[in-house]
């Protein structure tokens, strides 16, 4: 075959430094569309992006040359470097340190989608951290309680 052809759907997920309410409602829709332009500038293509105060999820496509741990310090360098350039009142920003990534099939990315737009509404009966657990579950991914949180 001559071409190499892919289909690489992550959701990503992280959060604040301490998971501290830094994303207002007032800002949000900026820092999403700030988050996409980086995705897009490093060859992804964001498909959905949304979050609450405290975190972020991302839905995204891959290009097969970019591991997901050098897309995600892309994403998060570059967002954090300009909302402290750009927000003042946002000078002590960070991110976590660690983030959560998750294969999504093409035939699933309606259902993420539809997820990651609803999360005002889905975060009214569940915390961050319970959200994240329940992620972490579903993939199979085994962790320790007392390393998930900064």
């Amino acid at each position: 075959m001559g071409n190499t052809f892919t289909s690489l759907h992550c959701h990503f997920v992280f959060s604040t430094k301490h998971r501290e309410p830094w994303i207002s409602h007032e800002i949000e829709e900026r820092i999403w569309s700030f988050l996409g332009g980086i995705a897009r500038e490093n060859g992804m293509k964001p498909i959905r992006i949304g979050g609450m105060p405290d975190h972020v999820h991302m839905a995204v496509g891959l290009p097969p040359t970019l591991a997901v741990s050098k897309a995600l310090q892309q994403i998060k360098g570059g967002s954090s470097k300009w909302l402290k350039e750009t927000f003042p009142a946002m000078r002590g920003f960070a991110w976590q340190d660690g983030y959560g990534a998750f294969a999504v099939s093409k035939s699933n990315l309606p259902t993420l989608t539809a997820y990651i737009e609803k999360q005002r509404e889905h975060h009214r009966r569940k915390t961050f951290k319970e959200e994240f657990v329940a992620l972490l579950v579903r993939h199979g991914i085994d962790y320790e309680e007392r390393y998930l949180w900064d």
